[in-house]
């Protein structure tokens, strides 16, 4: 048992000094069109008929091991016809190693929206953000503090008092999306400068590349309620990690229900449960991964995923905006 603690005090611990050696991977919400500017840049000012979204998200992952990686979430966005686009505010805050390490993101978004003809429209998003990595150096453990048979006994010899607590820098993101009446589909390209991050020595955060593609079909009509299916694919790169997501969504009036997987290149990771409610003024979202990868043997206990956006009223509607028809969540 002693031992079994030790070696995931010593992977945690390994995950935190990825920005000092490696090269870390940006959270990733199950959920990924409710957290739609996090998403894709484009999508600011593309959903609620151009309408104010103001959206909050919370992600558990890995409960099981002490809630160590927790990421927070908060959005609004709106059309704006004066300046031919959206706009968009992104906070975002992640928590990894039981708040060892702390990664603070605040964006604004704008999103130029030109409709092609019709029946197509296209959205180019640009995001510049300010990112800040807080780091606290006296809750890490290392392998020289272990004793095999009483556990982290002594004092490290890490140099762990002189070294920066706090990172921060600029960081630009670009996105565009396309869609039509029932289809849809966007690029995105996040830390386009690949800022450095690192801190003891230069650590760059690479590249995130996302695809998404999807489609809303109609089922069936029944009086005023229409029953639509929403497969859809999403794909993600940051440097050598790679992300596939496809499933479905199933609508039917104001109930949503979801089902998808979830895996990379060499591993199959979890399956995903998702139920929502929307209702004219709202909407909200729950969502389970449920984990078949060898984690599973490490009682992680999935990942829990919150979403709740609020749908404010327009001032003035736009006469020429064509909004999106994609999934809530």
């Amino acid at each position: 048992m002693l031992r079994n603690i030790l070696r995931l005090s010593l992977v945690i611990t390994s995950i935190l000094f990825i920005t000092n050696e490696s090269k870390a991977q940006d959270p990733a919400f199950s959920q990924f069109y409710a957290n739609h500017l996090y998403l894709n840049p484009a999508f600011a000012g593309a959903k609620n008929d151009g309408c104010p979204t103001a959206s909050l998200h919370y992600r558990d992952q890995w409960p099981g091991i002490g809630r160590t990686y927790v990421t927070y979430s908060a959005s609004y966005d709106l059309h704006v016809d004066a300046i031919g686009g959206g706009l968009g505010l992104l906070v975002h805050q992640d928590q990894a190693g039981s708040g060892n390490l702390n990664t603070l993101n605040a964006s604004l978004i704008y999103s130029y929206h030109l409709e092609v003809n019709r029946d197509f429209d296209l959205k180019a998003g640009f995001e510049a953000s300010y990112r800040s990595l807080a780091l606290d150096w006296s809750n890490l453990t290392f392998g020289d503090m272990i004793d095999e048979t009483y556990g982290f006994i002594y004092t490290t010899n890490e140099d762990i008092v002189n070294n920066p607590n706090n990172v921060a820098y600029p960081d630009f993101s670009a996105g565009l999306l396309g869609y039509t009446k029932n289809m849809f589909f966007g690029f995105a390209t996040h830390h386009l400068t690949q800022p450095d991050q690192g801190f003891i020595s230069v650590s760059n955060l690479p590249r995130k590349y996302t695809a998404h593609l999807g489609g809303t079909f109609p089922l069936n009509r029944y009086k005023n309620s229409v029953t639509t299916i929403s497969p859809n694919f999403l794909y993600q790169k940051q440097q050598d990690f790679q992300q596939f997501n496809y499933g479905v969504y199933l609508n039917n009036g104001p109930i949503v229900g979801g089902l998808w997987a979830r895996h990379s290149v060499k591993n199959f990771d979890s399956f995903i449960l998702m139920v929502g409610l929307v209702q004219d003024e709202f909407k909200f979202g729950y969502s389970y991964d449920i984990t078949v990868s060898n984690l599973e043997n490490s009682n992680t206990l999935g990942a829990h995923e919150l979403s709740f956006s609020l749908f404010l009223p327009c001032k003035s509607r736009s006469k020429s905006f064509n909004t999106i028809s994609c999934p809530q969540f």
